[in-house]
C-alpha cells in the first residue's frame, strides 16, 4: 500500500511511523499516488490570520463577526468546541462561549494571505478553481511528471508550505471528483489528509447523511425528510426518473450523487451566478425611511460591482430578515438585464412595498441574478416610465465624476437616510 510521511515528504512503505524522520503523521491508502482532484480548505481562516498576527490570542476562543447584533463569520477551534459555528448570531455565540474575543474582519489581512496560499498552488498546478479566500479545487491531472512527484506529495508540500511560510494550516481532501474531494476535505479537520479512493466511494457513502452534500441546506434537507431521504442509501433506492419528477434538476443530481459520481471540471474561470450585498443593523427597525435608505445604498453597492465586472443581471432580489430571525425572500424578472443602481433600487423598493410583513426587521440584503454581459444592458427603456433612460445616463455621468474624484463627490439624498 502506498504511504507517505506529511512531515517528511518521504515515500515509505506503509508502517505506523515513518521510517524517515519517526513522524506518526503517515498517510497510507492503495490509490494515493494515483488520485488527482483536490480540495484545499484553510482551517478557520480569519481566525487563524488574527491569531498568526497577535500571539496573545493563542489558546483563546477567537471569533470573527461584527458587534453583537451581527453573525459569526468564522470561529477558531477553541470556540468551535464551544458549538460556535459560521452564521451563528452574535448573541448565540457569546451565550455558548461568553470569554470569546471578539475581532472585526480585516479582509485587507485576508486577501493578502489568500494571494500568498494562491501563488503557492499556481506553482502546482493551472487549473486551480477558487471558491471563497480560504478554499479551491485543483485538478493535479498530468502534473507527476512536471513536478517528479504524485500529486499527494505536491499537496502535502503546499500545507507544509503554508505552515512554515504564512503561518497557516490547511486540510487537504483527495479523490476522483470534486464532490468527494470536497467531503475528504472536511473528515480530519484541522491539519489533515483525507482520501476517498474510486474502489472505496460506494461503501463510504453507504451510510452517509445526504446533509453532507454541499448545497443542501436546511429547506433542502427538510424536503429530503419528508420524501424519507436521510442518508444515501435511502436516495439508492428511488429511481432517476422519480427523483427528477419530485426534486427537479436536483433530483438528477441527487442521483448522481447517490453513486459517488460528479463530472464538473475544475474550472479556473467559474462563472459568477450573482451579485448580492446585506446589513445587520444595529437595532431591529420597521422605520420605512431608514429602510429605504439602506434599499439605496446596497443597489448602489450590487450596481458598483457589476460594472466592475462589467455584468448585468435579469433578476432582481429582495431579502430581509425578521426580528425572530425568519428570512423573507421576494424577487422579479426584469425584460431586460440592468447594472444600473436606480433600476435595482425601484424594482427592490417596489418588492419592499409589497410585503405584508411590517417587521420590525434585523437585517436587508439587495442583489441580482442571472447574470450576463453588460453590453445591452438598460437600453430597451420603459414605456411606463419615461424618465428612466434619462436617470440612467445621469448615473453614468455620475459614475464618471465619481472614478476621477471619488466615491463621495456626488450623494443621493436618499442615501443619508
Amino acid at each position: 500500500m502506498a504511504a507517505l510521511c506529511r512531515d517528511c515528504l518521504t515515500e515509505i512503505a506503509q508502517a505506523r511511523r515513518c521510517s524517515a524522520c519517526g513522524s506518526p503523521r503517515v498517510l497510507a491508502h492503495p490509490e494515493l499516488f494515483d488520485l488527482t482532484i483536490a480540495h484545499m480548505d484553510c482551517d478557520a481562516f480569519y481566525a487563524s490570520v488574527e491569531k498568526r498576527d497577535n500571539p496573545a490570542l493563542a489558546g483563546k476562543p477567537v471569533i470573527i463577526g461584527g458587534g453583537r447584533r451581527g453573525v459569526v463569520s468564522t470561529a477558531c477551534y477553541v470556540a468551535r468546541i464551544r458549538g460556535v459555528r459560521s452564521a451563528m448570531p452574535m448573541f448565540k455565540a457569546l451565550q455558548l462561549c461568553p470569554e470569546a474575543v471578539i475581532i472585526k474582519p480585516r479582509m485587507d489581512a485576508y486577501v493578502e494571505a489568500s494571494r500568498a496560499i494562491r501563488a503557492m498552488m499556481e506553482e502546482l498546478t493551472p487549473a486551480i478553481q477558487p471558491l471563497s479566500l480560504d478554499e479551491a479545487f485543483l485538478d493535479m491531472t498530468g502534473t507527476t511528471r512536471l513536478h517528479g512527484s504524485p500529486p499527494a506529495v505536491m499537496l502535502a508540500r503546499l500545507v507544509r508550505r503554508m505552515k512554515d511560510e504564512l503561518g497557516l494550516t490547511g486540510s487537504i481532501g483527495l479523490s476522483h471528483n470534486k464532490f468527494l474531494a470536497k467531503v475528504a476535505s472536511d473528515l480530519d479537520k484541522p491539519h489533515g489528509f483525507s482520501v476517498i479512493g474510486k474502489a472505496e466511494t460506494n461503501d463510504f457513502l453507504r451510510d452517509k447523511p445526504v446533509k453532507m452534500i454541499w448545497g443542501v441546506g436546511a429547506v433542502s434537507q427538510g424536503a429530503l425528510d419528508k420524501a424519507g431521504i436521510r442518508t444515501f442509501s435511502d436516495l439508492l433506492r428511488w429511481e432517476k426518473t422519480d427523483l427528477v419528477a419530485r426534486f427537479g434538476g436536483m433530483g438528477d443530481r441527487l442521483w448522481h450523487l447517490a453513486r459517488g459520481q460528479d463530472k464538473r471540471p475544475v474550472s479556473a474561470h467559474e462563472p459568477v451566478k450573482s451579485i448580492s450585498k446585506e446589513t445587520t443593523f444595529n437595532e431591529d427597525t420597521r422605520d420605512r425611511d431608514i429602510l429605504d435608505g439602506h434599499i439605496w445604498r446596497l443597489s448602489e453597492q450590487v450596481a458598483d460591482r457589476a460594472k466592475a465586472r462589467d455584468l448585468a443581471g435579469r433578476v432582481v432580489t429582495l431579502k430581509l430578515k425578521r426580528s425572530d430571525f425568519k428570512t423573507l425572500t421576494r424577487r422579479v424578472s426584469l425584460h431586460d438585464p440592468t447594472q444600473l443602481a436606480d433600476r435595482i433600487y425601484r424594482h427592490a423598493r417596489a418588492l419592499f412595498d409589497q410585503l405584508d410583513d411590517q417587521g420590525p426587521f434585523r437585517l436587508i440584503g439587495c442583489g441580482i441574478s442571472d447574470l450576463s454581459a453588460a453590453e445591452g444592458a438598460d437600453q430597451a427603456g420603459d414605456l411606463l416610465d419615461p424618465d428612466a433612460v434619462k436617470r440612467g445616463k445621469a448615473e453614468r455621468a455620475t459614475d464618471s465624476i465619481r472614478s476621477k474624484f471619488g466615491s463621495k463627490a456626488i450623494v443621493k439624498g436618499r442615501a443619508l437616510r
